[in-house]
């Protein structure tokens, strides 16, 4: 498996620019009111990026210099006219390379399209476009999303920043690793399987799943039965994750099942009175899930946190059987991301160039009767049933956002945990699947590091569309436990 190898193994000291330290609601506040100008911005991020990502791999096609320089001069020169774009303005950005980005090559992690230049942006870019962001690049992903280890054969492998050896999680891997490098202010993501918070908990970041439908999906070959495969924001802090989130929400008739709801709301500052919230922690299952040592007692530090700022938590599981939800994840899993690989699986050049883990999926779907897919979506909607009930008692659910710390880099995935198999290519992120079924907001906030130095996350899981309510849990857990400024990688400066 061509992995790529990074230009710099272990850096041992880079200088962060004070600009690029700064969060990206600091950077807006600092452009907006010209304290710093965009090419000032992109100057020094540029740099920066060119000192760090040859060692972790997580921007990818960047663009020219000088084309960023210019764009970022005509940034400036807007703000001159009075002509303000928005939270974004002049800010360095790289979507991920599963969105489609106008004029920029995106690749899907495939080497399908390993030429591919959209003519067009999916709707959250051009959202983000909108509000003045500049696309220096994307980042980088496995192979059409698949599993939570970003690698390709296009790009090779991104590297977690704060081990190099080991993986930055996936499928928003370059992202997560971008960030926690300050290669971007703030950026992009999707989830399926635990996608934008695996790499999340990887990377000491923050990583949020919007409520189904928060955020609409545009270009797809299908709009109706996609609705598991969610774009949301990550960043260095929730208020700017908050803050992308309120670019990225909002209706869009190009996808019917999108959520009406103002934005705008998230835009506002999420601080609130926590104390006495109601919180489940569902942990392992009673033991059904795998988990490396140490994965739970790190989350146990994030418990504590909570009960520090007021919150009740007490251990419990809803009234379902969890191997039903994994079954059903399967099917789904199989209709969803089979389907939209069945054209590439049906022609021979394009599947000789497909991984194994995509070959999977098809052949799952094919293997299938139309019957399994109904009953599929019958377990489903008992399972969101139970969430509801289970909500009726409880404010929020807390669990491990992995059940293994960061893993090899040249490891496709875990092929065990603690002794057991792992029977899929995914298996190993099962704590992430029910709450993606549920169609549940959930965030991924740090719990900090085990012995070795590596990071770990716990999800903060929400009732179906009380998206603001988990960013205000979230940023009052942030305010007593701020473990991304608290711990930089170690080759960054301080």
């Amino acid at each position: 498996m061509p992995h790529g190898a990074p230009s710099l193994l272990a850096p041992a000291s880079v200088p962060v620019d004070p600009i690029v330290r700064l969060s990206a609601g600091e950077l807006a506040s600092a452009i907006r009111s010209k304290a710093v100008s965009c090419v000032e911005t992109m100057r020094a991020y540029l740099d920066h990026i060119e000192r760090v990502n040859g060692a972790v791999n997580a921007i990818v096609a960047l663009r020219e210099r000088d084309a960023l320089l210019a764009e970022a001069a005509d940034k400036d020169a807007a703000l001159a006219r009075g002509e303000y774009h928005g939270w974004l303005h002049g800010m360095p950005q790289a979507p991920k390379d599963l969105a489609m980005t106008k004029g920029l090559v995106t690749t899907c992690g495939s080497r399908i399209f390993s030429d591919h230049v959209p003519q067009a942006d999916s709707v959250g870019v051009a959202r983000m476009r909108a509000a003045g962001a500049i696309f220096i690049g994307k980042t980088n992903t496995p192979e059409f999303g698949l599993g939570s280890h970003t690698f390709n054969d296009v790009y090779g492998a991104t590297r977690n920043p704060y081990d190099l050896t080991k993986s930055a999680g996936g499928s928003s891997g370059g992202t997560a690793a971008a960030l926690a490098s300050r290669m971007l202010p703030v950026a992009d993501g999707s989830d399926f399987g635990g996608s934008l918070r695996n790499p999340a908990a990887f990377c000491n970041i923050y990583g949020f799943r919007p409520s189904q439908g928060r955020v609409p999906r545009w270009p797809g070959v299908d709009v109706y039965m996609q609705q598991l495969g969610i774009e949301g924001p990550m960043g260095r802090t929730v208020g700017d994750v908050a803050q992308l989130l309120a670019i990225q929400a909002g209706y869009d008739p190009n996808d019917p099942l999108s959520l009406a709801d103002d934005p705008a709301v998230f835009a506002q500052p999420l601080e609130t009175d926590v104390k006495g919230t109601r919180i489940a922690w569902v942990g392992d299952w009673n033991g059904y899930l795998a988990t490396e040592p140490g994965v739970l007692a790190q989350c146990e530090q994030g418990l504590a946190t909570l009960r520090d700022i007021g919150c009740d938590v007490d251990a419990a599981l809803p009234a379902f059987v969890p191997e039903r939800i994994w079954r059903l994840w399967l099917a789904h899993r199989h209709l969803l991301s089979g389907g939209g690989l069945l054209a590439h699986y049906r022609d021979p050049a394009r599947r000789a160039l497909l991984k194994p883990e995509a070959i999977y999926e098809v052949e799952g779907l094919l293997a299938m009767q139309g019957a399994a897919v109904f009953d599929a979506s019958v377990e489903r909607t008992a399972w969101h049933q139970a969430v509801l009930r289970f909500f009726e008692r409880y404010d929020f659910i807390a669990a491990p956002t992995a059940q293994v710390f960061p893993f090899d880099v040249e490891q496709r995935w875990p092929k065990e945990i603690a002794g057991r198999a792992m029977d899929t290519y995914h298996r190993w992120m099962e704590t992430v699947v029910p709450w993606t079924l549920a169609g549940c907001p959930v965030i991924s906030v740090p719990v900090g590091f085990n012995e070795a130095g590596l990071p770990m996350g716990m999800q903060l899981i929400g009732r179906p569309r009380a998206d603001l309510a988990v960013l205000q849990l979230a940023r009052g857990y942030e305010r007593a436990a701020d473990w991304v400024d608290r711990r930089l990688p170690a080759w960054m400066a301080a």
